[in-house]
């Protein structure tokens, strides 16, 4: 059974502003609009709802997704959900998903630059919890809440302490068993200590130009390469365009190690245990 939606505003990520959704799949629990969806990915949301629809069976109604066409009204739905009269009008389906429902949404699409965003996503929405008013507390129980937040700085103290060593031992056992996911993880986790979404293309140029330096090479001409050589085989466009520079470090075994290397010291860098 569905718990009561509720609009909490206008939420942003770097410049991108979407509307902020709770409820609908469990009390307390996030949720966002196809249509907010499809502006962040970059996509039309007739795509995304196509998507949706022929992959319908991986999506569980109340769990995964909720179908707001026909459980909320029109007025309620373009004054309080940011969605334009026409748009409800024309609409067959308007789609809320859940963490969940948006994470089996990104397997559909599969593509890494969707990855890199989700990521973003559920750090900085959908795991994001609001503060706790005290204010109305009695003067003992404020007291008492000072002590224990003190206490919990101190502790908090030495477990960033450990924290530091553990994730300094674990950036440096990264390995090529599973880089490019490893990589694209110490990527999202040192643009966070720059700023967050915003910072990510930032960070992985700094990172490619470090990784030609190193290694004297041009990853946008061995990229330009890739691609034709492809083309030469007969392979599709739209599958060229989606490779990257990653895809063409990929294809050497030393960008690769030098490619790590650079990503391990940039982490140890910044800090990325600090997040």
């Amino acid at each position: 059974m569905t718990t009561q939606i509720k609009v909490t505003g206008t939420q942003s990520i770097g410049s991108i502003q979407f509307t902020g959704i709770e409820g609908g799949f469990r009390e307390g629990k996030k949720a966002m609009l196809v249509k907010d969806i499809a502006i962040i990915h970059g996509r039309e949301v007739k795509t995304i709802n196509q998507a949706i629809k022929l992959n319908s069976d991986r999506f569980r109604d109340g769990l995964d997704i909720i179908d707001l066409k026909s459980k909320v009204n029109q007025n309620d739905l373009t004054e309080n959900y940011g969605l334009e009269v026409h748009s409800v009008r024309m609409a067959k389906n308007i789609y809320l998903l859940s963490e969940r429902g948006y994470a089996k949404l990104l397997k559909i699409l599969e593509d890494d630059k969707a990855w890199e965003i989700y990521d973003q996503l559920v750090d900085s929405y959908f795991n994001m919890r609001s503060e706790f008013d005290t204010s109305h507390l009695s003067p003992e129980l404020q007291m008492f809440n000072g002590l224990f937040k003190s206490l919990a700085k101190q502790e908090l103290a030495t477990r960033q302490l450990e924290t530091k060593v553990d994730s300094i031992s674990e950036i440096v056992a990264v390995n090529t068993v599973d880089w490019r996911k490893d990589t694209r993880q110490l990527i999202n986790a040192i643009a966070k200590t720059q700023g967050g979404y915003t910072a990510y293309q930032e960070v992985q140029s700094d990172i490619y130009q470090e990784l030609e330096r190193r290694a004297g090479c041009k990853l946008g001409i061995r990229l330009t390469n890739k691609r034709n050589v492809m083309a030469g085989e007969g392979v599709s466009k739209s599958k060229r365009e989606k490779l990257n520079k990653v895809d063409v470090i990929a294809d050497d075994k030393k960008l690769v190690e030098i490619y790590m290397a650079i990503i391990k010291e940039f982490s140890i860098k910044v800090g990325v245990w600090k997040e």
